[in-house]
């Protein structure tokens, strides 16, 4: 298998210019058994476990990650989510948790029972992350295993180690924002890449007519979901027949065809920068099972899932 080919002139120009402004909202230190809720908003968050183990559960979905040491989630659409040590363990809104336990004058939260530890620093961005169409290109949760076997991760390892550093000398937030800063840019700057080097051309969402452009986000906002064409016609307001032929017309392929090549450019771009599972992966976007995402992924790339992984490690 050749190498697949860079991103585009007008793509690599965009990710050059993605220049991520972050806030530290808290470095919290939790102890089992510990569970906060976030509401969705239109803020886009991040969660970086820097020691110790968590859970993560979507609000939108039946979506679920686990989370270890070095993790880092993203949610840039401000997706509403669960954090805990515990699929079980009930969970408090954070703001509530804030009140009853204000940070400590270094922006620390403690709380929990009197178990296993776990610290995860927790941030939203300034302003918009990235514009709407390149957002559409990213799942719900963009999660990212910090293990070591993904090129991604082996030379921001060291950016990782200072974020999980306990220093509490003043200006430490503002610090830790920065770092922030180059880690997640790094991240988006290299997921992105690699769907458009999958060769996974998507067309946006600009100059469609507007049943499409919502159709468009549906499926790239949710790819898990079973969609049908009936069902996005009746969520853009539109007969089935209609709405077939209007999105064929706008995007040059069928609207399940296209479904397909944005689950396989998620999956792409999971496979490139994460060391998921397979499998995990297959959940992720809307496959059943690995075998159903390695043939399909296979009819597109012209090889196995493995063999993309492999070809994209260094």
């Amino acid at each position: 298998m050749s190498r697949v080919s860079p991103p585009s002139d007008d793509l690599a120009e965009v990710l050059k210019a993605i220049n991520v402004r972050s806030t530290i909202l808290c470095r919290s230190h939790f102890t089992a058994p510990w569970g906060f809720r976030v509401d969705g908003s239109d803020l886009a968050k991040f969660h970086i476990v820097l020691d110790g183990a968590a859970w993560l559960e979507l609000d939108s979905s039946a979506e679920s990650h686990r989370l270890d040491t070095g993790a880092i989630v993203l949610l840039p659409r401000g997706t509403g989510h669960v954090v805990r040590d515990d699929p079980r363990t009930p969970v408090r809104h954070l703001e509530a948790i804030l009140t009853d336990h204000p940070l400590d004058s270094a922006g620390r939260l403690r709380y929990g029972g009197d178990g296993a530890s776990t610290t995860v620093l927790c941030g939203a961005f300034e302003g918009v992350l990235l514009p709407d169409d390149m957002t559409d290109l990213l799942p719900a949760a963009l999660v990212l295993d910090q293990d070591g076997s993904s090129r991604v991760t082996r030379w921001l390892q060291p950016i990782a180690d200072l974020l999980a550093s306990d220093s509490t000398a003043p200006g430490d937030a503002a610090v830790l924002a920065k770092v922030a800063d180059v880690f997640l840019t790094e991240f988006l700057r290299q997921y992105l890449a690699q769907q458009e080097a999958a060769l996974v051309h998507l067309p946006t969402a600009e100059g469609a007519s507007a049943p499409v452009a919502a159709a468009l986000r549906l499926m790239r906002r949710d790819p898990r979901a079973q969609w049908t064409v009936e069902g996005l016609a009746r969520q853009v307001g539109m007969s089935r027949t209609a709405f077939a032929t209007r999105f064929r017309d706008s995007v040059g392929e069928p609207p399940l065809s296209h479904l397909t090549r944005v689950r396989l450019s998620q999956g792409a771009g999971y496979l490139a920068t994460t060391s998921r599972t397979i499998g995990a992966i297959a959940r992720d976007v809307g496959y059943d099972n690995e075998s159903s995402f390695s043939k399909a992924f296979k009819r597109v790339y012209g090889c196995s899932p493995g063999a993309f992984r492999t070809e994209w490690s260094p």
